[in-house]
């Protein structure tokens, strides 16, 4: 796993899906001040960095989870992923809405599935992990057993590792931030003074550079 995170790093930087500024911060919709943004959908417009994450995705499922049935990916962000995965895998695919529809059929899960089937929760991008377990709640309110989840990146915030261990849920990501600032600093994208910033802001993002 520690070669797939760093190629999935190096990707991710070299297409700027990853940014980082420790010094002209950005700031999330929750309010908080970020030397880092992330935004996954870039991945999509580039075909080598979308088949290195749907064939990771799919590796790592086979190789964790034998057992599953089908592939769930959350909506919006990892359709895509989880889609490719899915097809790579021969294996159904259904997706989850952040909420029931207002109309026809109010579905929060979306697709076909069976009472107890066994499924792998497909996400881009972990960050405290709420919408994230909002999927696997909606999937276990559905009848469906989950085994576990995987992602392309976390920032790896200790809270977000609590409340998947309060939910019962298995994480495992493709690549991480730690794995992500080291790479950056060994190849210049981040100056190596500005590291103990990045590693700072992960310990408490709420308060930081308030």
């Amino acid at each position: 796993m520690e070669l797939i995170a760093q190629k999935i790093a190096q990707s991710l930087l070299q297409i700027k899906a990853i940014k980082l500024s420790p010094t002209n911060f950005f700031t999330w919709a929750s309010g908080w001040h970020s030397p880092i943004y992330c935004d996954n959908r870039k991945i999509l417009s580039y075909p080598a960095v979308r088949k290195l994450v749907y064939e990771s995705f799919a590796e790592v499922i086979a190789d964790k989870y034998p057992e599953a049935e089908v592939i769930a990916g959350v909506a919006t962000g990892a359709i895509a992923h989880g889609v490719l995965a899915a097809e790579k895998m021969g294996k159904p695919f259904i997706y989850v809405r952040s909420a029931p529809k207002t109309h026809g059929l109010t579905n929060q899960v979306e697709g076909e599935y069976r009472p107890g089937a066994k499924v792998v929760v497909v996400e881009d991008l972990v960050s405290t992990g709420g919408s994230s377990l909002n999927a696997v709640e909606a999937l276990r309110d559905a009848g469906c057993e989950v085994l576990g989840m995987v992602a392309i990146f976390t920032y790896g915030f200790p809270a977000a590792e609590e409340n998947f261990r309060k939910a019962g849920v298995t994480l495992d990501t493709l690549s991480n931030y730690n794995a992500m600032i080291e790479l950056a600093t060994e190849q210049g994208y981040v100056h190596p003074d500005q590291l103990a910033t990045l590693k700072e802001w992960r310990e408490n993002p709420a308060e930081w550079n308030k």
